[in-house]
């Protein structure tokens, strides 16, 4: 009986660093597939990565099955699959003909990637880190709207200077929130999915109806809106913030 316990916590150990690998692989084919010139498909395989590792994390925490050698070996990949990935088919879809600036651009795409993962993992090992948040844009979130960007304007035929110009600028703008303090939520602690299961269910089949309507397009749109999240929360916060401290001031003054 213990024996078979014993192959069987060895095998949901393997899960978790298979879906990791998984994720590596899908990353690689990504700039295999850039290399090629097969730009959608590069993109694809960099959005299969993200699935990957959304799923790695969730899974190793399910099964208690986490540890130190996951969370590093989850890192080295999320540098390739979310770094030099979509860094690749950056540069080689949009950002060669820009010549210097362009390659610098995609160098900075995937210096900030890893400075973003080495302050994610000094932060979790640390213990300081705030689970409801992300302290700067996620890497695969960053990875998802450059693949997505991709696939858009494939799908609209509007690639060209233009299109290549807002692209370049896109990634200068990514690179700077992952190595911001910008805030984004993490959803991890999401109890309303707990508290109404039924609700939960029609929501992500109503959800996933909605992406599969036009992926390329829906899911490049997500990809913005969870962008711009970080910096539109700030502003909110500051404006009720000035709001706050002007009527204080008024009841304080008699205003």
């Amino acid at each position: 009986m213990g024996v078979l316990k014993e192959h069987r916590q060895k095998g949901l150990t393997l899960l978790p660093n298979f879906l990791t690998t998984l994720s590596l692989f899908c990353g690689f084919y990504g700039m295999v597939s850039a290399i090629k010139g097969d730009f959608i498909i590069s993109a694809w395989a960099i959005i299969g990565a993200a699935c990957f590792d959304g799923l790695d994390g969730r899974v190793a925490r399910l099964t208690r099955t986490t540890s130190k050698f996951g969370v590093e070996y989850d890192s080295l990949s999320d540098l390739v699959a979310f770094g030099v990935a979509p860094g690749i088919l950056a540069y080689l879809w949009g950002l060669q003909g820009f010549g210097r600036l362009g390659w610098l651009a995609a160098f900075l795409y995937v210096a900030t990637t890893a400075l973003r993962l080495a302050r994610f993992n000094a932060i979790s090992h640390s213990g300081t880190g705030q689970s409801r948040y992300f302290l700067g844009l996620p890497c695969p979130s960053a990875a998802g709207i450059v693949s997505t960007a991709v696939l858009f304007s494939h799908h609209l035929g509007i690639e060209g200077q233009f299109s290549h110009v807002t692209f370049l600028t896109l990634v200068y703008i990514l690179s700077f929130l992952m190595i911001s303090n910008v805030r984004y939520y993490s959803f991890k602690d999401v109890k309303w999915f707990e508290a109404h299961p039924f609700s939960s269910i029609v929501t992500l089949i109503l959800f996933l109806m909605v992406v599969a309507t036009e992926p390329r397009v829906t899911l490049f749109i997500l990809g913005i809106l969870y962008g711009i999240s970080g910096p539109m929360a700030i502003i909110y916060r500051s404006i009720f913030a000035t709001k706050a401290k002007v009527k204080e001031d008024e009841e304080h003054y008699n205003i």
